[in-house]
């Protein structure tokens, strides 16, 4: 991969090296690095010609797609930074991101225009480009779809700063790109919102240096099974999330192929797999469970797939043990997280991985295991708090001084990232995780962040407290549960009540799956709720 060039150079660098190559597939329909670049660059003319200066946040609310990708190279060229975001967010999180990120752009599905209008009052966003999921596939393909109505439409209103896609696509064809402030390899590319133990998702501000690295060590990690230029990844990570960008849009760089669907479904997964001989997979712990548990699973070819590789929370072992014993493959295993830009450890493709192992450590990062009250050093084969650190790495959280000093701190002159897991080494430099020393829930492959439910329970009027905990869980890592004390003059709240109060405001993935009402909450002398004596509760019960 070229060195000390900005994140849309080194794309245009391989569309010039190989026009013709499939770089997306995106519902079936192939894109060329070649259409890739004229898309994404005519885009980037647009975004500069209505105002888009150097710098400049704009979000990206849409699914997985080609409009996705075009949308982000597109931001890149013309100098903005990117700021994606789960296409499931509600007006309230889109509202905090906007504002958080001085977001003044916005490119969002029309599916998800009714709710960037409730939102326009209350930002400072100023402009709106909104893409129909089909309207960069084949006449006949939207044809097709409009006569059967399976393509999901929304309403949208074309106002003063309120664009569509298409026409900007079709308006700036063939138009080159200069830029007034050329993107360096140091500058802020985009900023990734995850979760945590606050209220608010935190913003990471990622260079563009720092992820092409990170994406250039992910893609390598299968070299021993076939060339990086032959890959074909089916990416089944949403692309706003690290996974999916340093394991999915990595093979952009090296001159792969990446197969994008809006949303996961299983056979439309498997077809695509066996139509176009995808040689990598990416999936959490929980999409693997979900195909060994599929019904049709045994009707469909997917034995061109060498490279499994599951992130976002540790495989189960005996999924991974069933998946070798269905498959004669292994689930290869990585482990990292936003703050790093994904990887820091992965499991080498050329040895035989121990069981239970996340990987070991890759080149670009540095790690120490330490006690987490002193930070001092543990013996080789003791747990201890995991610390990283890197040339480049991320330093900051955007507008979070406090989280900043708490997660990012130095010792001996060197940065490191906190990253709050408990973990341990073995001699021959393989990392296991074992768990979590803060109140972070792991569902679905996504960080939830325990107090921000908390904060929505008790917004409403029948709460007083509330205490949400991550019970561990086979299929999804952790189920969300809450327990919850209620005002005592207030009689009949059910536990359906609170969850249907929680869809209001809270992401699908967010709402707790149970809700125990008590009396009380365990809390310190001090008053602070004892998480983790309800979340050790919870596991005793479960283990009995």
């Amino acid at each position: 991969m070229p060195e000390n060039l900005p994140i849309p150079a080194v794309f245009d660098v391989q569309a010039d090296n190989r026009p013709d190559h499939t770089a997306i597939i995106y519902l079936g329909t192939r894109y060329s690095y070649q259409k890739v670049k004229t898309l994404s660059a005519a885009f980037a003319a647009a975004l500069k010609e209505n105002g888009l200066k150097p710098g400049q946040r704009v979000i990206i609310y849409v699914p997985n797609s080609i409009q996705w990708v075009v949308a982000w190279l597109g931001i890149l060229k013309a100098g903005g930074v990117c700021v994606p975001i789960t296409p499931i967010y509600t007006p309230k999180d889109i509202t905090y991101i906007a504002n958080d990120s001085a977001a003044e752009a916005i490119v969002c599905a029309d599916t998800n225009f009714g709710y960037v209008q409730k939102v326009l009052p209350l930002t400072g966003l100023k402009q709106v480009v909104i893409t129909k999921m089909a309207e960069l596939l084949p006449a006949w393909k939207r044809l097709y779809g409009f006569v059967f109505n399976i393509i999901p439409k929304g309403k949208i209103a074309l106002k003063e700063n309120t664009y569509t896609m298409g026409k900007m696509l079709a308006d700036y064809a063939g138009k080159t790109v200069t830029l007034l402030k050329p993107c360096k390899s140091g500058d802020i590319a985009e900023i990734l919102y995850t979760g945590g133990t606050t209220k608010h998702p935190k913003g990471v501000p990622i260079t563009h240096d720092l992820f092409l690295i990170s994406a250039d060590e992910q893609i390598r990690v299968s070299d021993p099974l076939f060339p990086v230029q032959d890959n074909v990844i089916m990416g089944s990570a949403p692309l706003f999330h690290v996974l999916g960008q340093t394991c999915g849009l990595s093979a952009l760089f090296v001159g792969g192929t990446l197969i994008l669907q809006p949303k996961v479904n299983l056979d439309a997964t498997f077809e695509s797999i066996r139509r176009f001989r995808a040689r990598t997979m990416i999936g959490v712990p929980t999409l693997y469970r979900m195909i060994l548990e599929h019904d049709r699973l045994n009707q469909y070819d997917m034995s061109s797939v060498d490279f499994w590789f599951s992130a976002g929370d540790v495989l189960p072992v005996e999924v991974g043990k069933r998946w070798r014993e269905k498959f004669g493959k292994p689930i290869y295993q990585g482990y990292g997280a936003t703050e790093t830009c994904g990887g820091v450890a992965m499991c080498p493709t050329d040895i035989e991985n121990p069981p239970k192992s996340i990987g070991q450590i890759v080149k670009s990062k540095s790690v120490r295991i330490v006690d987490t009250a002193t930070l001092a050093p543990v013996a080789q084969g003791k747990t201890g708090e995991l610390l990283v650190s890197s040339e480049p790495m991320v330093t900051r959280y955007i507008n979070k001084p406090e989280e900043t000093a708490s997660a990012f701190i130095e010792l001996n002159g060197r940065k490191w990232y906190r990253t709050a897991d408990v973990v341990y080494m073995d001699e021959d430099g393989n990392l296991y995780f074992t768990d979590r020393t803060v109140d972070t829930i792991k569902h679905k492959g996504y960080r939830v962040s325990a107090s921000e439910i908390e904060a929505v329970l008790q917004g409403h009027n029948a709460v007083v407290a509330s205490c949400v905990v991550g019970v561990p869980d086979e299929k999804t890592g952790e189920r969300i549960k809450a327990f919850v004390v209620l005002k005592e003059d207030i009689k009949g709240i059910t536990s359906y009540e609170l969850i249907k109060w929680c869809r209001k405001s809270l992401p699908s993935y967010k709402i707790p799956q149970y809700i125990e009402f008590r009396d009380m909450l365990p809390k310190s002398k001090v008053g602070k709720l004892l998480r983790r004596e309800v979340r050790d509760e919870e596991r005793r019960m479960k283990a009995q």
